[in-house]
């Protein structure tokens, strides 16, 4: 990242060493899946605190070439957001995969089914109206409440909110957990949402256990997490081609916006004897956060706050 003339900051193009980004740690050999699951963790620990090379393009791989619980290997990629969001990230990732049936076809897959009237009809005019103005006033408070949750209100001081100051400098331990795509599919059929509702909901659901886990009442405290929405208007995986062209339906970049989502408190759902309405109760929050257009004027203001205070503002 250089700046130009007009103190504008732009990529500047260098020559990739792949042995300054790709990294083969070395192990104790011949030792248990146990032993190499704690590797791992220590591992991934190690590397969070790790900043990137400023004198090289920001990303690199991580192959882990030792067994553990759940893989007989691992790669792990790590990008600085400057690059891009995950979904050209992850673009970048599927453009170097390959079609098993026929390499020389391009990947492909399933496109985004939007939801239509199954009886063809229009709704009423006066349904329509009630919609507009749900529409208009949802968008008034998520945008209000945005703006003012991320400069004048707090949330609680709970387990995961200290309160303190230069807590991001201090040491991280990571720790990996897997869940079986079937059991998470059951989920989605039986409460009738999306994966990453359930996926979600779950890490909520999680997330409030151990807080009431460490702390007493804290699983019921005023808490909020920022969950980053893709701000395209379309969905669909493209290549890295398709998103580099000057006027790309999808382009590479950081297209997102941060919604703030209060967390659903265990006693709004009694998790403990009935956790699938907890994940409901999280995707009702978010469903009608992302039908409102909040989203999209808190990522223009904070264009602009970047624009007039600068990218650290």
């Amino acid at each position: 990242m250089v700046t130009d003339e007009d103190g504008v900051k732009r990529w500047k193009r260098v020559e990739v060493r792949l042995k300054d980004h790709v990294h083969v740690p070395v192990f104790a050999s011949g030792m248990s899946t146990q032993f190499y699951d704690e590797c791992l963790d220590n591992y991934l620990s190690k590397m969070a605190m790790e900043q990137l090379p400023q004198s090289q393009p920001l990303w690199e791989c991580h192959v882990i070439k030792y067994p553990t619980s759940h893989a007989a290997s691992n790669i792990i990629f790590k990008f600085h957001h400057s690059l891009g969001d995950g979904f050209s990230l992850m673009g970048a990732l599927l453009s170097c995969l390959k079609r098993a049936d026929n390499p020389s076809l391009p990947l492909t897959f399933p496109s985004v089914q939007l939801h239509t009237n199954k009886n063809g009809r229009n709704f009423s005019m006066f349904r329509n109206v009630l919609r507009i103005f749900s529409l208009v006033s949802n968008t008034v408070s998520d945008f209000c409440s945005s703006v003012v949750k991320s400069s004048l209100v707090e949330d609680d001081k709970t387990p995961i909110r200290s309160g303190h100051s230069g807590v991001e400098f201090l040491p991280v331990s990571i720790a990996t957990m897997t869940f079986s795509i079937d059991r998470i599919q059951q989920i989605k059929a039986k409460l009738g949402v999306t994966l990453n509702d359930v996926i979600t909901g779950a890490i909520f659901l999680g997330t409030r256990m151990y807080m009431e886990t460490t702390s007493q009442g804290s699983g019921n405290a005023c808490s909020t997490s920022l969950v980053l929405l893709n701000t395209r208007m379309y969905g669909g995986y493209k290549s890295v081609q398709e998103m580099l062209k000057p006027d790309a339906e999808l382009p590479w970049g950081n297209h997102f916006a941060f919604l703030n989502i209060p967390i659903p408190k265990l006693r709004d759902a009694e998790e403990e004897k009935d956790p699938l309405q907890f994940v409901f109760n999280a995707r009702k929050i978010i469903q009608r956060k992302r039908s409102t257009f909040g989203v999209y004027l808190t990522a223009k203001y904070l264009q602009l706050v970047e624009k007039f205070r600068g990218s650290k503002a």
